[in-house]
């Protein structure tokens, strides 16, 4: 073993090592080295971190340990020539590799914070809060008598004594939500009530940790405690919280909604998020508060942003975790050395370290989950989740060794206590997981996310809206309000008018509010709507395509004339349909709506096949009913079988349309609308649907259908029938 060891870590640097001594001479050695150590600790990282997630642990710890064995306790040992010579203890040289993990350490607690779902914590806050505070202030406890009770030898300064105490009680308290997340995830338990309950409570765990932490650091900078220091640091972070969840969350998603909109660079909003990152670490650290508060409280807002944070978080997470994650693991890796724990005294403190960690942290969140009306396998799988320390402890102890309150010896002490207790969670977590039963209430949720993850309205993030000031854009603008409302999606109104005016976007947000759904035990309400109007002279398809590269999932069209005497699509329409790339809806108010575009009343009837395209209008049609609290009805339009096919091709074609009639009244149920349903067979399905509305006196007609290549807009045969000869509203969406 330690000659694999050995050769590893001489492979790992002689490269660079080698580099550097041509390199030695040259007035610019030191960028040299400073790329040369960045090279090595990724490639090490990387291969350590794949080889501990292929045998089922985290990638981080594979950082970690790539760190120890570039440093003194492995390299350092068989060949420390080499090892000095890629590390030196050079100020200078090791500033500027520092430099590159404090932003390490922003930039992880930025994506930390934007995976935060505070939504989460609402839905389940008695169990979650019960476990958490348990589960800290248990720990805590423990780490604060040890800090008291640690030999004076192990104190950087006698009187830093309790300073370095509630470090240590934090150190311990705390857990590491990206572990804990990676191995939820990993189980496929992330939806379980189980598994949001203990990403909940590690959620919890790390906020009140990095408030705890700022808190502590600022004493730290100090040296001494002050209540008056403490006091303004207290005050201060909480004037800093309450200003950011309510103020500044309008700031942050406005900010992020202004550069996508009006910035044509790459990465622009990118570089607002770093931004607002920077200002406000810069702000906690104005205060007396550490930077990584702001951080992470930053990355909070961004993640609540409705628009692009999947792209921001793939963005940001990419450069993270390929370079800034392995250079700052790494190199608290390498500020580990564990050679002294030869010492048998040292030795037997780690091990009692790791094992007042353990036995704290897993008493307290167990003692909590059961408090909190958890059952005893339930307990017991959120006492083995929660002793996971990893990133989040090494980032701790990082910022006490820079900061000096924490010794080299308890430094090392305290990361390999993170190492361990992390490499223990995952086989006892999934133990415990394993055991614990699905309950039917349970089954019914999971069933409906999963419907949902391959749904097209759950998909729909923001909505662009072109109308003008006649009744049939008022009806889109209805529409668009109850769509938007039953899920909270931003709204951008582009309307034609000649007088400037906000009719559209009133109309649109009275919709919105009224199909709000009320929060439930499982489903927090969804945000008011928050709607955007540029007025324009023309509906353009320049207009409409300058809107469409800043990011949407739906364009819904409304004007005054929708078809011309022939019966098919104008050609303003056909213009603007064919600027957008994405998804569109097309209505034409007729009817009761021809005169009143209040849609009170709405009675539904939407037409099916076995398509794809005919699901995604239902699934609209369903998202309307359930706002305005109607029935609906499902048409299943079948035509004629044609002369010649055989029975097996018939056979699977009634399966097909069988299985999308089944599954639109699954998204029915689960969302609460009553259906109706009908089968008819005919050779003219335009005339069915059209009889099957009148005689169930409907005033709606909701068609899922795809667009027909060409210059004209067109959706196929059947739309174009239904779309002359209707004397009933209609909506086409064309996915």
């Amino acid at each position: 073993m330690r000659l694999i060891v050995r050769r590893v870590a001489a492979l790992a640097a002689l490269v660079p090592a080698t580099a550097f001594a041509a390199a030695g001479t040259s007035s610019d050695s030191s960028q040299f080295l400073l790329l040369a150590q960045v090279a090595t600790l990724i490639l090490v990282g990387r291969l350590m971190g794949e080889f501990m997630q292929r045998i089922g642990q985290a990638a981080v710890i594979g950082q970690l340990l790539g760190g120890v064995l570039l440093g003194p306790s492995f390299f350092g040992f068989f060949w420390p020539h080499a090892q000095h010579a890629l590390f030196p203890s050079d100020a200078h040289q090791m500033s500027m590799i520092n430099a590159i993990a404090q932003i390490g350490i922003l930039l992880l607690l930025l994506l930390a914070g934007m995976e935060t779902d505070f939504a989460l914590i609402k839905r389940i806050r008695r169990a979650a809060a019960s476990t958490s505070i348990s589960g800290i202030a248990l720990p805590f406890v423990c780490g604060f008598l040890l800090g008291e009770s640690l030999p004076t030898s192990l104190l950087p300064k006698p009187e830093y004594r309790l300073v370095t105490a509630l470090f240590l009680g934090t150190a311990l308290a705390i857990s590491s939500v990206k572990v804990v997340a990676v191995v939820v995830r990993e189980m496929n338990f992330a939806r379980r009530n189980l598994g949001q309950i203990i990403l909940a409570t590690a959620i919890i765990d790390d906020t009140v940790g990095w408030i705890i932490i700022a808190v502590i650091l600022s004493l730290a900078s100090r040296g001494t405690v002050d209540l008056h220091s403490v006091g303004t640091s207290v005050l201060g972070t909480a004037l800093f919280l309450i200003v950011s969840f309510t103020l500044g969350r309008r700031v942050v998603f406005g900010l992020i909604r202004f550069t996508n909109d009006h910035f044509v660079s790459d990465a622009a909003v990118v570089a607002l998020i770093l931004l607002i990152m920077a200002t406000l670490a810069l702000t906690t650290q104005l205060i007396g508060v550490h930077t990584v508060l702001g951080a992470f409280v930053a990355g909070i807002l961004v993640g609540e942003s409705p628009i692009l944070t999947r792209e921001i978080g793939v963005q940001l997470g990419g450069l993270t975790s390929a370079l800034f994650m392995p250079v700052f693991f790494g190199l608290a890796g390498l500020s580990a050395d564990l050679t002294i724990l030869r010492d048998p005294t040292l030795l037997v403190l780690t091990l009692g370290l790791i094992l007042i960690a353990s036995v704290g942290k897993f008493s307290g969140a167990f003692a909590g989950a059961y408090a909190g009306g958890l059952s005893g396998r339930e307990a017991l799988a959120l006492g083995c989740a929660m002793n996971a320390r990893g990133s989040t402890e090494v980032i701790v102890a990082s910022i006490g060794l820079s900061m000096g309150v924490l010794t080299q010896n308890l430094y090392t002490l305290i990361v390999t206590m993170a190492m361990i207790t992390t490499m223990i969670m995952p086989p006892t977590l999934r133990w415990a997981l394993n055991r614990v039963p699905l309950a039917p209430q349970e089954k019914a949720r999971l069933e409906k996310e999963e419907t949902e993850s391959r749904a097209f309205v759950p998909g729909l993030e923001r909505l662009l809206v072109a109308v003008d000031e006649s009744m049939n854009g008022t009806f889109v603008a209805r529409l668009a309000g109850l769509i938007a409302g039953t899920r909270g999606m931003p709204v951008t109104v582009l309307q034609e008018d000649a007088l400037p005016t906000r009719r559209a976007e009133n109309v649109l947000k009275g919709a919105a509010n009224a199909g709000r759904p009320s929060a439930t035990k499982e489903e927090a309400r969804p945000p008011a709507v928050d709607v955007t109007t540029r007025s324009q002279k023309a509906l353009s398809a320049e207009a409409i395509a300058l809107e469409a590269h800043r990011g949407y999932d739906l364009l819904m069209i409304g004007r005054e004339c929708v078809r011309d005497r022939a019966g098919v699509f104008d050609e303003d329409i056909s213009r603007i349909a064919a600027a957008f790339p994405g998804p569109v809806a097309v209505a034409l108010a007729l009817g009761t709506h021809a005169k009143d575009a209040s849609c009170a009343n709405l009675n539904i009837l939407v037409p099916i096949t076995g398509s794809e395209v005919s699901r995604h209008g239902a699934e609209v049609a369903v998202a309307l009913a359930r706002a305005t609290q109607r029935r609906l009805s499902v048409l299943h339009v079948a035509t004629q079988a044609a002369r010649g096919r055989t029975l097996e091709v018939l056979g699977a074609r009634r399966r097909e349309q069988e299985a999308v009639l089944r599954a639109i009244l699954k998204i029915a149920d689960q969302n609460g609308v009553r259906v109706r349903s009908a089968v008819k067979v005919h050779a003219n399905p335009a005339q069915v649907i059209l009889e099957q509305a009148r005689r169930g006196k409907h005033n709606l007609i909701v068609m899922g259908v795809s667009r027909r290549p060409g210059t004209a807009l067109s959706f196929g045969d059947v739309a174009a029938a239904v779309l002359e000869g209707t004397e009933y509203s209609v909506l086409f969406v064309a996915s």
